[in-house]
């Protein structure tokens, strides 16, 4: 299968969770990534609003700054398919875009450049386990990694990896995955 089909028919597995499920494996996605070190140790965060069926990321934003971090969410360039991070101090700085995304108000928001996110949270819909991943088509983030130095992981339902992927060349792989069963 190519990427697209792959994508496909994962996001289909996805959409047949079930709510009360998607629920409780997100808030356990939640405990372990609050349990890791390199969130801990993380000042800035970087991180996309989640929308069903993926991993459910509110309430990761919400755990972040009650913890004193900041959160940095992308603003997307349509034009360049390039993102710019913003910080995120209340969920009244976001607007709704295209196709119903919600996203920084840029008036209300200001700009963080890449090296000083300290933790970057990448979505994906499809995993290998060396991290390579499978997004949802925009290459937004094959961009954004490609001139990000910093730690990265990305949170995703177990059912989303350890699948076999075809990898590219401009592919990043994340540096570490979190599931509902990661210790």
């Amino acid at each position: 299968m190519n990427k697209k089909e792959i994508r496909q028919a994962m996001l289909r597995r996805l959409n047949e969770m079930d709510s009360a499920e998607h629920r409780r494996k997100s808030e356990q996605i939640l405990n372990n990534v609050l349990a890791t070190g390199v969130y801990q140790n993380a000042k800035i965060i970087g991180i996309t609003l989640s929308r069903f069926p993926e991993v459910d990321t509110l309430p990761l934003i919400q755990a972040a700054w009650q913890d004193g971090k900041k959160v940095a969410v992308p603003k997307c360039i349509r034009e360049t398919r390039d993102m710019d991070f913003r910080i995120l101090t209340s969920f009244d700085e976001l607007e709704t875009v295209y196709m119903d995304l919600l996203e920084p108000i840029v008036e209300k928001t200001v700009s963080v450049p890449p090296a000083e996110i300290d933790l970057q949270i990448v979505p994906g819909v499809v995993f290998s386990d060396e991290g390579y991943r499978i997004g949802f088509g925009g290459g937004y983030y094959d961009r954004y990694m490609a001139n990000f130095s910093g730690a990265s992981l990305a949170v995703a339902f177990q059912c989303q990896t350890r699948q076999e992927i075809p990898i590219e060349k401009h592919d990043i792989a994340v540096q570490m995955m979190i599931t509902e069963q990661s210790d």
